[in-house]
């Protein structure tokens, strides 16, 4: 997890059009690489390289496609926790190891460690969270989804 921004010559011109377009949407075809690349003027090569080096500097955190768990008969929950500063690192590499994690945030807030489970069925909510709590010894406040909201947030880079 990034906590220090980025110097501002970290990224160029095309690792920003990469953000900005691949935010959009990226091919379902047999070389999406190579198509996106395309696009952005850049081979496939190139394409997956810059890809994993934004993701090795943190820029993202994750490439691939979001799925709907709760389309596919699973659920979603919104988690905090309140860390001590000093077990921070130890505990978001503890919550990152479940893959159902699907992300994690620090946040200036007492309740300074959120993320959203997401699991195949509803009970796993309960059983992931509980070994979260378990791992840590610390609690694991749980917000369930009341009402879906479509936003289509993107970030400009």
């Amino acid at each position: 997890m990034r906590r220090n921004p980025l110097s501002p010559e970290a990224l160029d011109a095309a690792d920003r059009a990469i953000i900005n377009a691949l935010q959009e949407g990226f091919p379902l075809s047999h070389h999406p690489f190579a198509e996106a690349g395309a696009s952005l003027g850049l081979s496939e090569e190139v394409l997956i390289e810059r890809v994993g080096r934004l993701r090795e500097l943190g820029v993202i955190t994750r490439f691939g496609p979001f799925f709907d768990a709760e389309a596919m008969g699973g659920a979603f929950c919104l988690c905090a926790m309140a860390v001590p500063r000093e077990r921070f690192d130890e505990v978001v590499t503890l919550v990152n190891a479940h893959h159902e994690v699907a992300h994690n945030y620090e946040r200036s807030h007492h309740l300074n460690m959120w993320f959203v489970l997401a699991c195949e069925k509803s009970s796993g909510i309960a059983e992931v969270a509980d070994n979260i709590e378990r791992e840590t010894g610390l609690a694991v406040l749980r917000f369930p989804k009341l009402k879906e909201f479509f936003i289509g947030f993107r970030v400009a880079a």
